[in-house]
């Protein structure tokens, strides 16, 4: 069973990558999506989504980092994929599963689900671009706002040369609202030579495991649900309807995050008070600290509240 850490816009960044990595057991995970549009991007770029690439395109624990791209253009996104791969991604992933509206609007991300045609040929151009030895992914939805195409966009994904395929078991339409159809996975799996990974509304070990059962899948992506349960990996792979981590655990973790790489003092305590509330769906000692420095603006302030509760019995 392969467990891969999900990209998430604005929550998987780098220093959730680096934590998450350091607690859960994951196999690889994926950063947040490039935009490509008419240009090969500069190395900076790549540096700032995926600081890993200057450590062999992986975390500090050792979890291979894939790189992935969005845009509509074969010839930049497959240009931009050999860069990525020149400075050291280990994979390359495409995105045809981001809701978003602007994203959409720009004829990114999931609206291409609607064009099965044009799925085969970017991922065909990235695939024929980059050396054989560098594995080449993509991740989809049923569907934009029906499943009409679902079956097409897998088929065009495996046809054009990928290495395994991703479902989020919900289509454009459906947003993050649950439920899942994880049983529409079957019919994908069913029809692929490739692996299909999983993904969508994984948020303990029980719901893995009836992932598994309605899917026929047997790996399994997860996003919001390894952020609000960081050592959610560690469950599933233990079948442990429980956490495993303690609260001191975590705190040390959170302490590790909050003192990481960010560009703005705001941005990162903004980015510790969103995954605080995130943990206090689970951890009430979580919505006890939430209370304690909803109010405050400062990092060392609030390294000193989570150094009294890492210091309690």
């Amino acid at each position: 069973m392969k467990l891969v850490l999900a990209p998430m816009e604005g929550l998987t960044d780098p220093i959730m990558r680096d934590v998450l990595t350091h607690v859960g057991s994951f196999d690889w995970c994926v950063t947040e999506f490039i935009r490509v549009t008419d240009s090969v991007l500069p190395d900076h770029i790549y540096y700032s989504y995926c600081p890993e690439l200057k450590t062999e395109g992986k975390t500090a624990a050792g979890t291979p980092v894939h790189v992935q791209f969005l845009g509509n253009n074969p010839e930049m996104l497959a240009a931009n994929a050999v860069r990525a791969a020149t400075l050291g991604a280990p994979a390359i992933d495409m995105n045809f599963g981001c809701p978003a509206k602007t994203v959409n609007r720009h004829r990114g991300g999931s609206v291409l689900l609607d064009e099965p045609e044009v799925v085969y040929e970017l991922v065909k151009a990235v695939r024929d671009a980059v050396p054989a030895h560098i594995p080449v992914s993509a991740k989809m939805r049923l569907g934009y706002m029906d499943r009409n195409f679902m079956l097409d966009n897998a088929h065009a994904i495996e046809d054009a040369g990928a290495s395994w395929v991703t479902v989020h078991a919900r289509t454009k339409a459906d947003g993050y609202t649950p439920p899942a159809f994880w049983d529409q996975l079957q019919p994908i799996r069913e029809a692929l030579k490739i692996n299909v990974i999983a993904n969508g509304e994984i948020w303990n070990n029980t719901d893995a495991r009836q992932c598994q059962l309605e899917s026929g899948c047997e790996d399994l992506m997860i996003g919001r649900g390894a952020v609000t349960t960081p050592d959610l990996t560690q469950c599933i792979r233990n079948n442990s309807d429980e956490p495993l981590l303690c609260w001191q655990d975590l705190l040390a973790l959170q302490i590790r995050f909050i003192n990481g790489p960010s560009k703005t003092e705001i941005g990162m305590v903004g980015r510790y008070k969103q995954w605080l509330g995130m943990m206090s769906k689970h951890y009430p000692e979580a919505k006890m600290l939430w209370n304690e420095i909803k109010r405050l603006k400062k990092i060392d302030e609030i390294n000193e509240k989570i150094t009294i509760q890492l210091a309690s019995p």
